[in-house]
């Protein structure tokens, strides 16, 4: 039965489970600007653009292309579909994945399903690929992924589960970065938060529609926390 109330706070593993979080945290923030976490601020980006896509897919649209940008800029290119669905989505979408991959790494069968799931996503992808920033992308977390996955696999390099848990906690700091620098700090005209405010009856602009995405983002965030904790108690 799960211990919901999280009496007796924390084991051996709630407690790893959360300075992991803490110290992926620190590292983070401390490399922020540096080339070392380039190819996992794309990563988020990609996220962030696929979910774009599955959500256009998801209310029958058609996607014709994606591109991420090594400037960590990217765009989707839809026909068709909800529109109101698929805008928020990029951001909602990536914030969600990270509190998917969070949760995963808390067990090494979830951890090995979500580096499953991850790898067949960049193959798909791969076809619908416009820019070879993507397509480099792709295959290099390709190999990556797999190369973690042999490790931990044929060798005593356990770390399948803290990739996961990094990358997690990577797209949820970075998607709320996202969230605050393009729609609340610097008010972007063509962000989805913009274009979400032109068509959303509700009287609230791209900066309102763009704190309540940061809100549900943090939610995201704790959610993924106080849940990891739950399934490790």
């Amino acid at each position: 039965m799960s211990n919901w109330e999280l009496q007796s706070c924390c084991n051996h593993s709630q407690t790893t489970f959360l300075v992991t979080i803490g110290v992926y945290t620190v590292v983070i923030f401390l490399l922020w600007r540096t080339f070392v976490l380039t190819p996992f601020k794309l990563i988020t980006v990609f996220l962030h653009e696929a979910s774009h896509a599955v959500a256009c897919k998801l209310t029958c649209g058609h996607v014709e292309g994606i591109k991420v940008h090594a400037d960590e800029g990217g765009v989707t290119q839809t026909r068709g579909g909800i529109y109101w669905v698929i805008l928020p989505a990029g951001y909602l979408g990536s914030s969600f994945w990270g509190m998917v991959l969070i949760l995963a790494s808390t067990d090494l069968l979830s951890a090995r399903i979500a580096a499953g799931c991850f790898l067949a996503a960049l193959v798909v992808v791969l076809f619908y690929a416009k820019n070879w920033t993507l397509r480099g992308l792709c295959i290099g977390f390709i190999i990556f992924i797999a190369l973690v996955w042999l490790l931990q696999e044929r060798t005593t390099v356990r770390i399948l589960r803290y990739v996961i848990l990094f990358i997690g906690v990577m797209n949820s700091l970075f998607s709320v970065y996202d969230i605050y620098d393009d729609l609340i700090s610097r008010r972007v005209n063509s962000s989805d938060a913009e274009k979400f405010a032109e068509i959303c009856p509700c009287p609230c602009n791209g900066v309102g529609w763009g704190f309540i995405w940061g809100m549900i983002s943090f939610i995201f965030l704790g959610a993924s926390v106080y849940v990891g904790l739950v399934i490790l108690s």
